[in-house]
C-alpha cells in the first residue's frame, strides 16, 4: 500500500517552494554584491551546481524504490534534465548563448512545471523534493545570472533557442517511440492540468500546435526585454 502523501497544488507546502524560488536568487545576488567576492560567487554557483547533479542522481537511484524500474523511464530526456545541464553550463561559463537557451527553456518550461506540476506526491516524499529542487534549481539559477551579471536574450535568441528546441523535439519524439515512454510530453498529454491539456486531442496537430505554443512562450519572455530596449530608445531620442 502506497503511503506517500498527496500532492495538493497551492497548498502550503507548494507556496512555500514558489516563494522561495523567487527569494533565493534575490538573496544569493544580494550577497555576492554585499561581499563583491567572486570566491562567494563561485561557492553559490559550486553549491547550486552539485545541489542540481545531486538531486538528480539521488532521484535515479531511490526512484527504482518505488516502482519505476526499467532503463526506459530513466533517460535524461525530459526538457529540464537538459536545461539543468545548459544552465550549469551558463553559470560556470556566464556565456550568452548558454544562458539564452537556459533562460527560455528554463523559464518558458520549467516555470509551467513549478506552477503547474505534474506531480503526484506531496511533501514530505523524497519525490516532492526531487522534483521542486530540479525545476526550481533552474529558475534560481537563471535569476542569479540576471541579476549579477546582466544577462538577456536578445530577439535572435529566440530564433537560436528554437532551433536547438527543434533538437530536442527531434531525439525526444525518436526516444518516446523506441522506449514508449512520454518524455516531453510528446506522446500524450501530461495528467496535470497545464497549457498542453488545451491543445488538440488529435496527435499530430498536438505536436504541431506544441512547437506554435513553445514560440509563443519565446517571443513573450523576450516581450518584457523588448519594451525596455524601446523605451530606453524612446528616452535617448527625447533627449
Amino acid at each position: 500500500m502506497n503511503s506517500s502523501p498527496r500532492f495538493h497544488p497551492y497548498g502550503v507546502a507548494h507556496l512555500l517552494v514558489i516563494f522561495l524560488t523567487i527569494a533565493l536568487p534575490f538573496s544569493l545576488a544580494a550577497l555576492v554584491r554585499w561581499t563583491k567576492s567572486s570566491a562567494t560567487e563561485r561557492i553559490i554557483v559550486g553549491a547550486l551546481s552539485l545541489t542540481l547533479l545531486a538531486n538528480y542522481f539521488v532521484y535515479l537511484s531511490l526512484v527504482r524504490q518505488f516502482g519505476a524500474v526499467s532503463w526506459e523511464q530513466l533517460l535524461p530526456l525530459q526538457l529540464c534534465d537538459w536545461a539543468m545541464v545548459v544552465i550549469i553550463i551558463a553559470m560556470w561559463t556566464r556565456r550568452p548563448r548558454w544562458f539564452e537557451v537556459a533562460y527560455f527553456w528554463g523559464i518558458g518550461g520549467t516555470v509551467q512545471a513549478v506552477l503547474t506540476p505534474n506531480l503526484a506526491f506531496g511533501f514530505p516524499d523524497f519525490r516532492f523534493f526531487s522534483f521542486f529542487i530540479s525545476h526550481c534549481g533552474i529558475i534560481v539559477g537563471i535569476i542569479f545570472l540576471m541579476l549579477v551579471h546582466h544577462l538577456r536574450p536578445h530577439p535572435f535568441s529566440i530564433i537560436r533557442v528554437f532551433a536547438w528546441t527543434e533538437f530536442y523535439f527531434i531525439i525526444t519524439l525518436a526516444a518516446d517511440k523506441f522506449t514508449g515512454f512520454n518524455y516531453g510530453f510528446l506522446l500524450h498529454k501530461p495528467e496535470a492540468k497545464t497549457l498542453l491539456n488545451t491543445l488538440s486531442d488529435n496527435r499530430p496537430l498536438y505536436l504541431f500546435e506544441m512547437h506554435l505554443l513553445a514560440l509563443a512562450f519565446f517571443v513573450v519572455l523576450y516581450l518584457p526585454f523588448a519594451i525596455y530596449d524601446l523605451a530606453r530608445k524612446k528616452s535617448k531620442h527625447a533627449r
